[in-house]
Protein backbone atom coordinates (compact mmCIF):
# COMPACT_ATOMS: atom_id res chain seq x y z
CA UNK A 1 0.00 0.00 0.00
CA UNK A 2 1.45 3.38 -0.98
CA UNK A 3 1.16 6.49 1.15
CA UNK A 4 -1.56 7.71 -1.22
CA UNK A 5 -3.78 4.71 -0.54
CA UNK A 6 -6.28 4.49 2.28
CA UNK A 7 -5.30 3.44 5.73
CA UNK A 8 -7.47 2.67 8.70
CA UNK A 9 -8.59 5.88 10.35
CA UNK A 10 -7.25 8.13 7.52
CA UNK A 11 -9.89 10.58 6.18
CA UNK A 12 -11.26 9.76 2.74
CA UNK A 13 -10.91 11.87 -0.40
CA UNK A 14 -13.89 13.55 -2.03
CA UNK A 15 -15.60 12.11 -5.09
CA UNK A 16 -18.35 12.84 -7.60
CA UNK A 17 -21.24 10.50 -8.36
CA UNK A 18 -22.46 9.65 -11.82
CA UNK A 19 -25.70 11.60 -11.93
CA UNK A 20 -25.53 13.76 -8.82
CA UNK A 21 -22.69 15.58 -7.13
CA UNK A 22 -21.83 14.01 -3.80
CA UNK A 23 -19.16 14.76 -1.25
CA UNK A 24 -17.99 12.80 1.77
CA UNK A 25 -19.18 15.74 3.85
CA UNK A 26 -22.73 14.86 2.70
CA UNK A 27 -22.38 11.73 4.85
CA UNK A 28 -21.02 13.31 8.05
CA UNK A 29 -22.49 11.60 11.08
CA UNK A 30 -23.37 8.44 9.12
CA UNK A 31 -21.44 5.31 8.34
CA UNK A 32 -20.64 4.89 4.66
CA UNK A 33 -20.03 1.62 2.81
CA UNK A 34 -18.03 2.31 -0.32
CA UNK A 35 -17.86 -0.78 -2.49
CA UNK A 36 -15.83 -1.28 -5.64
CA UNK A 37 -16.71 -3.72 -8.39
CA UNK A 38 -15.34 -4.66 -11.77
CA UNK A 39 -16.79 -3.52 -15.06
CA UNK A 40 -20.45 -3.63 -15.95
CA UNK A 41 -21.73 -6.30 -18.27
CA UNK A 42 -19.52 -8.90 -16.58
CA UNK A 43 -21.11 -12.02 -15.16
CA UNK A 44 -20.32 -11.32 -11.49
CA UNK A 45 -21.05 -7.58 -11.39
CA UNK A 46 -24.80 -7.85 -10.62
CA UNK A 47 -24.12 -10.22 -7.72
CA UNK A 48 -22.90 -7.26 -5.65
CA UNK A 49 -24.84 -4.30 -6.98
CA UNK A 50 -28.32 -5.83 -6.90
CA UNK A 51 -28.09 -7.17 -3.31
CA UNK A 52 -26.56 -3.86 -2.20
CA UNK A 53 -29.44 -1.95 -3.76
CA UNK A 54 -32.01 -4.35 -2.31
CA UNK A 55 -30.50 -4.05 1.20
CA UNK A 56 -30.09 -0.24 1.12
CA UNK A 57 -32.97 0.21 3.56
CA UNK A 58 -31.37 -2.29 5.98
CA UNK A 59 -28.16 -0.25 5.97
CA UNK A 60 -30.19 2.90 6.60
CA UNK A 61 -31.49 1.51 9.90
CA UNK A 62 -28.07 1.81 11.58
CA UNK A 63 -27.66 5.22 9.84
CA UNK A 64 -25.44 4.04 6.99
CA UNK A 65 -25.32 4.78 3.26
CA UNK A 66 -24.03 2.64 0.38
CA UNK A 67 -22.12 3.87 -2.67
CA UNK A 68 -20.95 1.69 -5.55
CA UNK A 69 -17.83 2.49 -7.59
CA UNK A 70 -16.55 1.20 -10.92
CA UNK A 71 -14.23 2.60 -13.56
CA UNK A 72 -17.07 2.54 -16.08
CA UNK A 73 -18.13 5.79 -17.70
CA UNK A 74 -21.35 7.62 -16.78
CA UNK A 75 -22.77 6.51 -20.14
CA UNK A 76 -22.10 2.86 -19.31
CA UNK A 77 -23.62 3.30 -15.84
CA UNK A 78 -26.75 4.74 -17.44
CA UNK A 79 -26.96 1.97 -20.06
CA UNK A 80 -26.65 -0.77 -17.43
CA UNK A 81 -29.25 0.87 -15.15
CA UNK A 82 -31.63 1.42 -18.08
CA UNK A 83 -31.37 -2.24 -19.09
CA UNK A 84 -34.09 -4.23 -17.28
CA UNK A 85 -33.00 -7.07 -15.02
CA UNK A 86 -34.84 -9.60 -17.15
CA UNK A 87 -32.47 -8.56 -19.97
CA UNK A 88 -29.40 -9.01 -17.71
CA UNK A 89 -29.17 -5.34 -16.73
CA UNK A 90 -29.54 -3.71 -13.33
CA UNK A 91 -32.80 -1.85 -13.69
CA UNK A 92 -33.52 0.86 -11.17
CA UNK A 93 -31.22 1.11 -8.14
CA UNK A 94 -31.73 2.33 -4.58
CA UNK A 95 -28.10 3.43 -4.25
CA UNK A 96 -25.90 5.85 -6.17
CA UNK A 97 -23.07 4.57 -8.33
CA UNK A 98 -19.86 6.45 -8.98
CA UNK A 99 -18.05 6.72 -12.30
CA UNK A 100 -14.34 6.50 -11.49
CA UNK A 101 -13.27 6.82 -15.13
CA UNK A 102 -9.70 7.86 -14.30
CA UNK A 103 -9.37 5.13 -11.67
CA UNK A 104 -8.13 7.68 -9.12
CA UNK A 105 -10.59 6.72 -6.38
CA UNK A 106 -9.99 3.00 -6.98
CA UNK A 107 -6.23 3.60 -6.92
CA UNK A 108 -6.45 5.72 -3.76
CA UNK A 109 -8.22 2.88 -1.96
CA UNK A 110 -5.86 0.20 -3.23
CA UNK A 111 -8.67 -1.36 -5.24
CA UNK A 112 -7.32 -0.72 -8.75
CA UNK A 113 -5.94 -3.62 -10.79
CA UNK A 114 -3.47 -1.34 -12.47
CA UNK A 115 -2.36 -3.63 -15.29
CA UNK A 116 -5.98 -3.83 -16.52
CA UNK A 117 -7.24 -0.44 -15.31
CA UNK A 118 -10.28 -1.97 -13.57
CA UNK A 119 -11.31 -2.17 -9.95
CA UNK A 120 -10.87 -5.21 -7.79
CA UNK A 121 -13.83 -6.05 -5.59
CA UNK A 122 -13.56 -4.08 -2.38
CA UNK A 123 -15.60 -2.87 0.57
CA UNK A 124 -14.59 0.05 2.78
CA UNK A 125 -16.68 0.89 5.83
CA UNK A 126 -16.17 4.47 7.00
CA UNK A 127 -17.33 6.15 10.16
CA UNK A 128 -19.26 9.42 10.39
CA UNK A 129 -15.98 11.34 10.12
CA UNK A 130 -15.05 9.71 6.79
CA UNK A 131 -12.31 7.45 8.13
CA UNK A 132 -12.24 3.77 7.11
CA UNK A 133 -12.63 1.26 9.94
CA UNK A 134 -12.78 -1.86 7.77
CA UNK A 135 -11.17 -2.55 4.41
CA UNK A 136 -11.48 -5.63 2.24
CA UNK A 137 -10.16 -6.01 -1.30
CA UNK A 138 -10.79 -9.27 -3.15
CA UNK A 139 -9.47 -10.60 -6.44
CA UNK A 140 -11.81 -10.26 -9.43
CA UNK A 141 -13.66 -13.59 -9.21
CA UNK A 142 -14.32 -13.30 -5.45
CA UNK A 143 -17.55 -11.47 -4.64
CA UNK A 144 -17.75 -9.26 -1.54
CA UNK A 145 -20.58 -10.12 0.84
CA UNK A 146 -23.27 -7.48 1.37
CA UNK A 147 -24.55 -9.43 4.39
CA UNK A 148 -21.09 -9.37 5.97
CA UNK A 149 -20.79 -5.62 5.33
CA UNK A 150 -24.15 -5.05 7.03
CA UNK A 151 -23.10 -7.23 9.97
CA UNK A 152 -19.86 -5.23 10.31
CA UNK A 153 -21.72 -1.90 10.19
CA UNK A 154 -24.04 -3.10 12.93
CA UNK A 155 -21.02 -4.28 14.96
CA UNK A 156 -19.35 -0.87 14.68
Amino acid sequence: MTSQQRALGKPAQSFQATFKELKFSDYRGKYLVLFFYQLYFTFVCPSEIMPSSEHAKDFGKPCCELLGVSVDSPITHLAWINTPRKERGLGSLNIPVLADVTGSLSRDYGALKQDEGIAYRGIFIMDGKGAPHQMTVNDLPMVCSVDKALWLVQAF
